[in-house]
């Protein structure tokens, strides 16, 4: 259990014990209200070409990334993209899809969808569900986000697999859902990436980071 998972145990047993729970209930209450409020309003004013998310009642806008940032996730976002159309096992999408969930909107860099939910997909459709696996490829100015928030929301929310990218240390992290929460399943900046949800999916991590070896996973998968 990590740190940020401890404090919201002991937060919510003080709650569960304080006498002023009802009034707390009804605070929440009406706090919730008026965020989803402002959260359908959001959903009206968010423009295509702009990428922004709905966080714990607030919109965040996110600045123009880094070169080093979109190669590696277009490197990445390739492999999965050609390993699963190929093979037929659901559809990878990327930052425009906006993932909806209880209370937070995200658009996340990668995201993985297997067949029994992209299927239900529509051509019309703006708000998708929880996908299988998302990929969130840090930067300074998300990179807390991802770690805390965004980790512990996508695990509540049933995303089994969540990797980590770092495109400074060229470094993966690859963390699993179980019982609920993630645990580190690996980190690394050599070996092998083997994903759990996509069947079959298995890459060098150096592919997502030098191009050589992103051509050589690219021809081993179409091969």
């Amino acid at each position: 259990m990590t740190t940020t998972e401890r404090s919201s145990d002991d937060l919510l047993y003080a709650v569960l014990r304080s006498p002023r729970l009802v009034q707390l209930r009804d605070r929440i209450a009406a706090t919730l209200e008026e965020e989803q409020a402002r959260r359908e309003q959001f959903y009206e004013t968010v423009r295509e070409d702009q990428k922004a998310e709905f966080i714990n009642g607030e919109i965040v806008v996110q600045s123009p990334a880094r070169f080093r940032h979109t190669d590696v996730k277009d490197e990445l976002l390739t492999l999965l993209k050609t390993f699963v159309k190929s093979r037929g096992q659901g559809f990878v999408g990327a930052e425009k899809m906006m993932i909806s969930l209880s209370r937070n909107d995200y658009e996340p860099d990668i995201c993985y969808f297997a067949e029994a939910k992209a299927r239900l997909f529509t051509g019309d459709q703006t708000r998708f569900p929880a996908p299988d696996l998302i990929v969130e490829v840090l930067s300074p100015g998300t990179e807390q986000i991802d770690r805390t928030i965004k980790f512990e929301d996508y695990a509540a929310h049933g995303v089994t697999e969540y990797w980590l990218v770092e495109p400074e240390t060229e470094t993966v992290e690859q963390y699993v859902l179980s019982q609920g929460r993630y645990e580190l399943a690996m980190k690394s900046r050599t070996g092998t990436l083997a994903s759990i949800v996509i069947p079959g999916f298995e890459i060098p991590v150096r592919a997502i980071f030098d191009k050589e070896e992103n051509l050589k996973a690219l021809r081993s998968i179409l091969s």
